[in-house]
């Protein structure tokens, strides 16, 4: 039987071939003599010519759509780095006899980090206070007018207890605030156990002091924080989105923050990616900005290979993977199928 087909897009790499994530490596699989790994061309949207002839394919940013899916049938399994699929047509997935698969346990300490960073540079005034020091002595005198804020005591609000969510709920213990959260889905039990009190949406942005974005980017979640819930902030509490830009209707944050609505916001995301130079938000002081990294790390990328390459050494067992978005495609006599020529190989 021919070889099992691995492609793993060129965005992972510099024009030399040096790695872009030097610790996302598919130790076993790269031994492994049943397997043979190339590389495809990175492509915004991905065009069924590209991944045409692939057994699996990893993801980075690409999109994948029903068009991106070749007649041939070959394709078995997506490995999508990170947890965030919004970029990918799940129900096109299913369609074709496909599994997608992300690395949930990769990004939540990362990214639950991530939130902590914002929540004590914002707080501290770290951003301003930078640029105070760079302007000399007449910088240094401004710093009386400028204090931070104590956490101790304080309400963090977590909008979507899941994995990071409930990361950040854990990690944040020491610091003795007061935990609140909205999620529809988590029982108050879960909540009770990460010591969380679950409370309504709008009571949580009424009174949170840090309000920190952690679901995914839905028909439901999109543009969740609009207006009217920046409205119901206290004008010195702050906003961090390490989620996903639209979960954010971010005109109405930059006229939130550009008048001093809200203290200020922690973006590792914006809408759209990339923001050009010209982005308003460029523009503000009470604001800090990352391009969607502020989680990467050696760690998180260790992991995600990790991660991807046990769900991908399962479908060379003719096993489903561990971590599928796509559970329903298991039931399917075409993904069965494929699943059981790869366990006679």
């Amino acid at each position: 039987m021919a070889k099992f087909h691995i492609g793993i897009p060129t965005s992972l790499y510099q024009e030399d071939g040096s790695a872009n994530f030097p610790t996302y490596v598919l130790k076993k699989l790269v031994s492994d003599p049943r397997v043979e790994i190339s590389h495809f061309k990175s492509e915004p949207t991905l065009r069924a010519e590209t991944i045409s002839g692939y057994d699996c394919i990893v993801l980075f940013s690409e999109k994948l759509v029903g068009q991106s899916f070749s007649t041939e049938g070959q394709l078995v399994h997506v490995a999508k780095m990170g947890v965030g699929y919004d970029t990918v047509d799940i129900a096109a997935c299913t369609a074709n006899d496909v599994v997608i698969t992300i690395t949930p346990d990769a990004v939540r300490r990362p990214m639950a980090v991530a939130t902590l960073c914002y929540m004590l540079a914002l707080t501290s005034n770290l951003f301003l206070k930078d640029q105070m020091s760079r302007r000399g002595p007449e910088g240094w005198s401004e710093r009386i007018h400028h204090h931070g804020m104590g956490l101790t005591g304080r309400t963090l609000g977590i909008v979507g207890l899941g994995n990071i969510g409930s990361e950040i709920a854990e990690i944040t213990k020491p610091l003795d605030m007061e935990l609140i959260a909205n999620d529809p889905y988590v029982s108050s039990e879960k909540a009770s156990n990460l010591g969380v009190t679950l409370v309504d949406l709008d009571d949580l942005f009424r009174t949170a002091d840090i309000i920190s974005l952690n679901c995914p980017l839905t028909d439901e979640t999109r543009h969740i924080v609009d207006s009217k819930k920046l409205a119901l902030m206290k004008t010195t509490s702050y906003l961090i989105n390490t989620a996903r830009g639209p979960v954010v209707d971010q005109a109405a944050l930059y006229h939130a923050l550009k008048n001093r609505r809200i203290a200020g916001a922690g973006l590792d995301v914006q809408d759209p990616e990339p923001s050009g130079t010209d982005e308003d938000l460029n523009s503000l002081d009470n604001v800090v900005l990352a391009p969607h990294a502020l989680g990467w790390t050696d760690e998180m990328f260790a992991n995600m290979a990790r991660i991807n390459e046990s769900d991908i050494r399962s479908i060379l067992l003719g096993k489903p993977p561990e971590n599928a978005v796509n559970r329903e495609v298991f039931g399917r006599p075409g993904f069965q199928e494929k699943l059981r020529r790869r366990a006679g190989s």
